[in-house]
């Protein structure tokens, strides 16, 4: 079993979870918390569904049932994902300040999310993590869409959600919640330099 596991947070609820986590596995183990950046490529008349994700090393995760479902050319998922792009590089700089994500070669690795519904940017991150060698690679998350979650099991080698919903029953993440507030950047950066 490993004595070490590595926590990757999707920002910005992803990191909260992380962070929260990382408290109850530090009593029997070593565990670092860091991010991995993704973002979600929306639709444009309706940004919260999404029509694929980006991540960082140029991942990139197409809705192919979501671009013909909306009529969406190629075009304009090229359009969005530059803007996309711009706002992960931004993301980047201030969560990291300029340091490389930690390194997850050989490591147990849990990718953490606040939740999942399409699937679209925890399949990115796990691309992004899958592509730096962990020895295992699992994803979190408190909440998922059942049929997401059967998507997503061929990506990581252990999936562990909280509470698994029917598909219909999650539209949005934040549906889940009592509360689902915005996590801020602030939040996010003092999370992260906590943990380091």
């Amino acid at each position: 079993m490993h004595d070490s596991v590595v926590l990757l947070g999707l920002p910005r609820g992803g990191v909260v979870v992380a962070a929260a986590a990382a408290q109850v596995l530090r009593r029997t183990r070593d565990v670092t918390v860091d991010v991995v950046l993704v973002r979600k490529v929306g639709v444009p008349a309706q940004p919260e569904l999404a029509m694929g994700a980006i991540g960082e090393g140029g991942v990139r995760v197409v809705n192919d049932d979501v671009m013909s479902m909306c009529g969406i050319a190629t075009a304009t998922f090229d359009e969005v994902a530059r803007a996309e792009q711009r706002e992960l590089e931004r993301r980047a700089e201030a969560y990291r300040g300029g340091h490389p994500m930690t390194v997850l070669d050989g490591r147990l690795v849990v990718v953490v999310d606040d939740g999942i519904a399409t699937g679209a940017t925890a399949r990115a991150a796990l691309g992004v993590v899958r592509a730096l060698r962990p020895a295992v690679l699992m994803m979190a998350a408190p909440v998922a869409a059942s049929g997401t979650v059967r998507s997503l099991a061929s990506l990581a080698d252990v999936m562990v959600i909280d509470d698994e919903r029917g598909d219909h029953d999650l539209s949005a993440v934040g549906a889940a919640y009592r509360r689902f507030d915005q996590t801020t950047d602030a939040e996010v950066i003092s999370l992260l330099r906590a943990e380091h």
